[in-house]
C-alpha cells in the first residue's frame, strides 16, 4: 500500500476541489499551476499528445510565422471562413471540401454533431470518452453499452451489433482506439460492423487516436475517408490535439454527408477558429511538413510500444494492450489509484489521471500517457521505486 504524508494528503484535498470543478475532465495544467502555484510539475502524463509532433509545429511557427513577421496579421485579422479552412484539409484527407467541417476543437464538432444529428438515442460503448454521453439533447436517450473486462474492454461487433438491433436504436459510437483503454478495431472488423449498421441515422467514428494505431510493422497510416463516403450515416470525428501535440490551438474537424455540413454552417460556425490555428491548418498542403511528421509519427509508435512492454513488467499492475498513445493501468496489490496519482505528483512532479470517474471500469485504474523517450523512462522509475517500497 501507499502511505500518503500530510503534504501529499493537503495535496489530495486541493486536486479533488480543482477536479470537483472540472467535471468528468482533469484540471488543465494551467489551472494546476495558477491554484497551486508551489507545485512543480515535470512531465504531463494526464493529457495525451505526442510531445515530438509539438517541437515540430514550434518549429514551423517560429520559421514561418515568427521569423517572418506573421503574428501580428495572424492576431489583428480575421481567420479564413470554416469552408475556406475546410480547402486546406481536402487534399490531406482525400475528400472533397464540402464534405469536412472545421472545429474549434473536435469537442465543438462533438457537441455540433450530437445536438443536431443524434435526436432520438445513441448507443455509448462503456468505457470511453465521458463527452459522448454527457452533451446529448435532453430528449435523446442514452444506451449504455458495457465492454467486457475478461476481453480487455475490446469491443466485439457481433455482440454490439445485436445490443443495437434489440434496443432498436438509431444511432451508435464507435471510438477508434477508444479511450481510456486504448482497445483497436482492425480496419477490415470495423468496415463489416459498419455494413451490418447502415440502416442507422448516425454511426459516429471517433478517430482521434487513430495515427497511433497500426495494422502492420510498416506503421502505415490508416484512414476511415473512404468509410464515410462508402457508408453515407458515418461521420468521423478527429482531434487534432493528439497526433499533432497542439491542444491550446483547439483544432479539429469532422468528415461528413455534405448536406449534414451544410447544415451545420448555417447554424454557425463562420469564424469558430482563431488565426494560430488557420496557420496549422495551412500546413497540411506544405509536403515538407507531412514528410517530418511522418518520420516523429512512426518514431514516437515506436517508443510508445517499448514504454508499454516496459510498464507490463512492473510488478503489482496490469498494463492493457493499447494502440493509442497511452496506457491503461490497473493496480492489483490493493492501491488506490488516486493514492498512486498523488504519490506521483507529489514525489516525482509526474502528472497522471485516476480513472476513479469513469464509468464501466470495474477495479483501480489509471492512465498515462506515452510521452518522449526521456519522460517515459522517468515514469517508469518512478513506478519502480513507489511498487518496490509497498
Amino acid at each position: 500500500m501507499i502511505h500518503l504524508n500530510a503534504n501529499d494528503l493537503a495535496l489530495a484535498k486541493s486536486l479533488a476541489q480543482l477536479k470537483a470543478a472540472s467535471g468528468s475532465h482533469s484540471p488543465s495544467i494551467a489551472t494546476l499551476k495558477e491554484a497551486l502555484p508551489s507545485l512543480k510539475i515535470t512531465i504531463d502524463a494526464c493529457f495525451l499528445s505526442n510531445p515530438y509532433a509539438t517541437d515540430l509545429f514550434m518549429q514551423e511557427l517560429e520559421s514561418k510565422l515568427l521569423a517572418k513577421q506573421g503574428l501580428r496579421d495572424a492576431l489583428e485579422f480575421y481567420p479564413s471562413q470554416n469552408h475556406i479552412i475546410a480547402q486546406k484539409l481536402a487534399k490531406y484527407l482525400h475528400i472533397d471540401s464540402p464534405h469536412i467541417f472545421i472545429g474549434n476543437g473536435a469537442i465543438e464538432v462533438i457537441q455540433a454533431v450530437l445536438h443536431n444529428f443524434v435526436q432520438t438515442n445513441l448507443v455509448v460503448p462503456i468505457p470511453t470518452f465521458s463527452s459522448y454521453y454527457e452533451f446529448v439533447r435532453n430528449d435523446a436517450k442514452v444506451l449504455l453499452y458495457k465492454l467486457p473486462k475478461e476481453q480487455n474492454y475490446t469491443l466485439d461487433i457481433e455482440a454490439y451489433t445485436k445490443f443495437i438491433k434489440d434496443h432498436n436504436a438509431k444511432n451508435a459510437l464507435l471510438i477508434n482506439p477508444n479511450n481510456p483503454d486504448g482497445s483497436y478495431i482492425p480496419y477490415d472488423t470495423l468496415r463489416e460492423c459498419l455494413a451490418r449498421l447502415r440502416h442507422l441515422d448516425t454511426i459516429i467514428i471517433d478517430e482521434s487516436f487513430l495515427h497511433f494505431a497500426y495494422e502492420d510493422s510498416s506503421l502505415e497510416q490508416i484512414s476511415y475517408t473512404k468509410l464515410a463516403q462508402e457508408f453515407s450515416n458515418v461521420v468521423l470525428i478527429k482531434s487534432m490535439s493528439k497526433d499533432f501535440g497542439v491542444a491550446g490551438l483547439r483544432a479539429g474537424y469532422g468528415i461528413m454527408a455534405e448536406n449534414r455540413v451544410r447544415d451545420l454552417l448555417r447554424n454557425g460556425y463562420l469564424w469558430n477558429v482563431n488565426g494560430l490555428s488557420e496557420f496549422f491548418f495551412n500546413l497540411f498542403s506544405d509536403d515538407e511538413f507531412l514528410q517530418k511528421y511522418e518520420r516523429v509519427r512512426r518514431s514516437y509508435i515506436t517508443q510508445t510500444q517499448e514504454f508499454f512492454k516496459a510498464l507490463g513488467q512492473i510488478n503489482s499492475i496490469k498494463t492493457y494492450p493499447s494502440k493509442a498513445n497511452f496506457a491503461l493501468i490497473e493496480l492489483l496489490n490493493g492501491t488506490k489509484a488516486q493514492d498512486l496519482c498523488i504519490k506521483l505528483l507529489s514525489s516525482y512532479g509526474i502528472y497522471t489521471r485516476s480513472c476513479n470517474d469513469k464509468i464501466g471500469l470495474e477495479g483501480e485504474f489509471l492512465r498515462i500517457a506515452s510521452r518522449s523517450e526521456q519522460e517515459n523512462a522517468q515514469i517508469l522509475q518512478a513506478l519502480q521505486e513507489i511498487f518496490s517500497a509497498c
